[in-house]
């Protein structure tokens, strides 16, 4: 059925406008939908890759260019007809470590030596029968021995004294005791041994309490998981004092990294079971004196946090793009590349070639950013300062020319890419201003992994009061590492001395206590290699 035909110049201008109308509806739907299916695509094949591919972000280049090997940004602007890669995959040249001879795997550890002897009548001459005289001796083997660990009790007593003198001229004579040994924990029969111990094989071994209370029931002993948590929780608090004194010297380092991850607590009051809260980080910089990872939980992931931590902070403050950072109100921020390298990353699952893209050239870019950087390792960082000035500050022009000349879909990964760096050019801008600084936040990123490794193994905490001992634990093990220290003889020497000291230690006595002490027992060191 064909339409009636107008009747008048008007009433066919009105028509036409209607059509036109419709048409530019339609338009806008079909573009509406096309986005919807762009954007659909995009998090399916981006789902596929964190499901299926590689989890490494070190990235393959293609024989011949500096383009990657794998594409599919789903942009408007890119080549659908361009060449496929070729399949020959460029490795980067790298250097293997000498594998450690025997020697040099077990130098740093204590040697007992054992000599083979003729014994009897084997240590006389076979043929004029006289005794036989040792002129050198030969090696045979090294072998790596090992004691299993010995579960013992302690009991403890004390003498009882009174002067025999007084009581005879006066009939009677007091009764003296010396002072009893302070116990981590009163009417315990926990010692610091055991709990460093439990510390120890939860939070860096990743050693959950009913794993630990299996070991402990198949040596003999009845130790349920409430009672070892229940240690941990008691015994941490004598740490608070540390923690205090650690905080204090991290907030006058020029330089600090912080990050955060999620942490599920069961018992909150008022709070879901299912109801995430974070366990936050905060570092010194790579060129510190006073090598440190704090450890902060947190109901939530709230800004108010970063303030009451950080708020008076003036140094250097290194981050990913967490809007909650700039609570830290006088700070001098530092971006990270890392996380804007991760979202060019995201514009290029596997899928579509793209050779030549804009997310392609802008990853490229940022790669040679790295690969510039890394030439610089081991220079002092007045160099490093110097070099970066001359040779990455042209590259970061190039790269936000590049960025302003994209125009991506919105909502899709090259829009998200493009905003992260614009949103925070400033700050990815700012590891320019002092060579010390550095081009990534993976400082902290790296003190995150423990804890996340920890928690796949114990998946949650049951309590807020189990998540601050769990930060209190995790500061103490991770500076101890950070510093060099023997985990387990640390953990025993703070477990026995911080009780004397009791509820309000001195900062005299905590300082020859602190991680990076010359004052340590050496039982708290690991053996250098000679």
């Amino acid at each position: 059925m064909t339409a009636a035909k107008p009747k008048n110049m008007k009433e066919a201008l009105e028509i036409i406008e209607m059509l036109q109308s419709k048409n530019d509806e339609l338009q806008s739907r079909n573009d509406s939908l096309e986005l919807l299916v762009h954007n659909m695509n995009e998090m399916l094949t981006k789902g596929r890759r964190m499901m299926f591919g590689r989890s490494s972000e070190q990235l393959r280049y293609v024989e011949g260019c500096e383009q990657l090997s794998f594409f599919n940004e789903a942009e408007t602007e890119a080549d659908t007809a361009a060449p496929e890669p070729k399949e020959d995959i460029l490795v980067p040249a790298h250097t293997r470590k000498a594998k450690r001879t025997k020697e040099e795997l077990t130098e740093a550890l204590p040697h007992k030596e054992v000599v083979v002897e003729f014994e009897g009548e084997d240590k006389k001459c076979d043929l004029c029968g006289a005794e036989l005289v040792c002129i050198g001796k030969e090696k045979l083997r090294s072998e790596l021995n090992i004691v299993p660990a010995q579960i013992f009790v302690i009991d403890y007593y004390r003498n009882v004294y009174k002067c025999k003198e007084c009581e005879k001229e006066t009939g009677y004579a007091e009764i003296l005791k010396p002072d009893a040994p302070v116990a981590v924990m009163k009417k315990s029969m926990a010692s610091p041994a055991t709990v460093a111990y439990t510390m120890q094989e939860k939070y860096q071994n990743g050693v959950t309490l009913f794993r630990q209370e299996q070991y402990w029931k198949s040596q003999g002993v009845e130790l349920k998981r409430n009672t070892l948590a229940n240690w941990i929780i008691r015994s941490s608090q004598w740490f608070k004092p540390m923690y205090e004194l650690m905080l204090e010297e991290l907030l006058e380092e020029d330089i600090l990294h912080a990050d955060e991850t999620e942490l599920r607590v069961l018992k909150r009051d008022g709070k879901p079971t299912n109801s995430m809260s974070r366990m936050w980080v905060f570092c010194s910089g790579k060129y510190s004196s006073k090598p440190m990872s704090l450890y902060k939980y947190h109901p939530t992931r709230s800004a108010k946090v970063v303030e009451s931590v950080l708020g008076k902070y003036k140094g250097y403050l290194q981050t990913d793009g967490y809007e909650s950072y700039t609570h830290a109100w006088e700070a001098k921020r530092i971006g990270c590349w890392a996380h804007a390298r991760r979202k060019w990353i995201d514009c290029l699952p596997k899928g579509i070639k793209a050779e030549g893209s804009k997310a392609a050239q802008a990853l490229s870019i940022v790669e040679e950013i790295f690969t510039v950087e890394k030439g610089f390792d081991g220079m002092e960082t007045e160099s490093i300062y110097t070099e970066r000035i001359a040779k990455i500050k042209p590259l970061l022009s190039k790269y936000w020319n590049l960025l302003e000349k994209i125009d991506a879909p919105k909502g899709s990964a090259l829009d998200k890419a493009v905003n992260y760096s614009m949103n925070n050019k400033k700050e990815l801008e700012g590891f320019l201003a002092d060579g010390r600084l550095e081009l990534t936040n993976n400082r902290a990123e790296r003190a995150v992994k423990p804890f996340v490794i920890a928690r796949k193994n114990f998946l949650f905490s049951d309590t807020s009061k189990g998540a601050e001992a769990s930060a209190l634990c995790f500061t103490i093990i991770e500076c101890a590492k950070l510093n060099k220290l023997d985990v387990f003889g640390y953990l025993i020497y703070l477990l026995s001395e911080l009780p004397k000291l009791g509820e309000k230690p001195s900062k005299q006595h905590l300082i020859r206590m602190l991680p990076w002490s010359e004052d340590l027992p050496e039982y708290c060191k690991i053996p250098k290699r000679v």
